[in-house]
């Protein structure tokens, strides 16, 4: 099965998506590694690649508002496409059958699978703490008004939410290249019909019907392309 086709493949990414969704990873990339560095001695070594601990102090918060600008723009956008509906529930009980790779007994699923779904739910829930306690925490601009017990409460509560967010950004990357296109459909948009029909089924019919295509699960065996309706 090929897994994308610039020619004649499904847009699955506008080009506008891709620049937001890679702006935002590289943003929290940094994020990762400066917030590792300012929070734990261990990484401290990693203030190198900012110019040392005082450029990374002051860059890690400019960083985090920048982020949280192009998620906003983000969450909003897939908002309607991470709405949990039912096939997600039966896809996350067989959730035994998607570690096994056994993908002909899952149920066909929208844009996006409960997995991806519940990365969106668990970014959504996670960012805005991030940002708030940020800015409780963020000198010398806000911090140095706040009492005490309320930076304790922002270290520690910034810290959990982090680790919560990095360790979804690790499955979220495994997941990715785990299913093959995943990642060439957010570097080159398009994908093809058979990764579009095998992967995301119900997304791939609702393209189809909107191209006004009568058989929706139908595909030339020759160039992988749906014969259209006259």
């Amino acid at each position: 099965m090929s897994h994308s086709n610039v020619k004649h493949g499904i847009l699955r990414y506008g080009w506008w998506t891709r620049v937001n969704h890679w702006l935002i990873a590289i943003s929290f990339v940094l994020l990762v590694l400066s917030g590792l560095a300012l929070f734990y001695p261990f990484f401290f070594g990693l203030t190198g690649l900012f110019g040392g601990p005082e450029p990374t102090r002051i860059v890690h918060p400019y960083i985090g508002v920048f982020m949280s600008l192009f998620f906003v723009i983000q969450a909003v956008r897939f908002f309607g496409d991470n709405l949990i509906r039912r096939h997600d529930v039966q896809w996350m009980k067989q959730i035994r059958d998607v570690l096994g790779n056994r993908d002909e007994r899952l149920p066909p699923v929208g844009k996006n699978n409960a997995g991806q779904k519940l990365v969106y739910w668990i970014f959504l829930a996670t960012v805005p703490v991030l940002l708030v306690t940020g800015i409780v925490l963020w000198r010398p601009w806000v911090a140095d008004e706040m009492p005490v017990w309320a930076l304790r409460w922002a270290v520690t509560i910034h810290a959990y939410t982090a680790f919560i967010a990095i360790i979804t950004l690790v499955i979220h990357v495994y997941s990715a290249i785990w299913v093959k296109g995943s990642v060439r459909a957010m570097t080159q948009g398009r994908v093809s019909h058979a990764w579009a029909r095998h992967h995301h089924g119900l997304w791939y019919d609702e393209v189809r019907r909107k191209e006004g295509y009568d058989d929706p699960g139908g595909l030339s065996p020759d160039r992988d392309v749906p014969s259209k309706r006259t």
